[in-house]
């Protein structure tokens, strides 16, 4: 209610008028509904997980294609990913979606990682870790878009991302933003002697 001035139910029932739309007009468009603050909430405190894992099978039976879990204040931590996640698939299977961590408490790629090991393929991240959560006090952005592509490239997963090319961006990034302050490790450390990765 405080953040979009709905209740979960409500929210169901803008899903499905979205889908609808979507099915008039361009059917080929996939929908993923993100369930925010699925790991805690500056409001509300803790998250009940069956709140969580029902919320996303409604989504779904209302005609999301996907249905994803969002970290959106940052207060996930690896356990708690990777548990929740695994009752998500339980309840929806293939239908599982992103996994949207924040970086609040340093836990964004730890978090990344335990999605990934329970078999989520979809991250959101951002350049530079722009981006944040009014509601979340300290919050210092999304997930890191230039580490998260090293971390999985180091450990031999192919992401088809050019580090080197995101770090390029970066700095049109910065030129744009003059003052913005920019996260991320692997832009300052820079790319090990010798990596050949894409």
């Amino acid at each position: 209610m405080a953040n979009v001035r709905k209740t979960r139910e409500a929210m169901v029932e803008e899903v499905r008028a979205i889908v609808q739309i979507r099915n008039e007009l361009a059917p080929h468009v996939k929908v993923e509904a993100g369930i925010s603050t699925a790991f805690g909430c500056t409001l509300q405190g803790h998250v009940a997980e069956d709140d969580v894992v029902k919320l996303a099978a409604a989504v779904i039976e209302a005609g999301a294609d996907e249905s994803g879990l969002s970290d959106t204040t940052g207060m996930a931590n690896p356990a708690q990913v990777r548990r929740l996640f695994q009752r998500v698939f339980a309840e929806i299977g293939n239908k599982t979606g992103a996994a949207h961590m924040h970086n609040t408490r340093g836990l964004g790629l730890a978090n990344c990682l335990a999605a990934y090991d329970v078999g989520v393929r979809t991250f959101d991240s951002s350049m530079a870790g722009l981006g944040g959560c009014p509601y979340a006090p300290g919050a210092s952005g999304n997930v890191v878009t230039e580490d998260l592509v090293f971390m999985l490239e180091a450990m031999g997963i192919q992401t088809g991302v050019s580090i080197p090319k995101l770090i390029l961006a970066r700095q049109a990034l910065s030129d744009g933003l003059p003052g913005e302050p920019l996260y991320g490790m692997t832009p300052e450390a820079g790319l090990p002697k010798g990596w050949a990765h894409v």
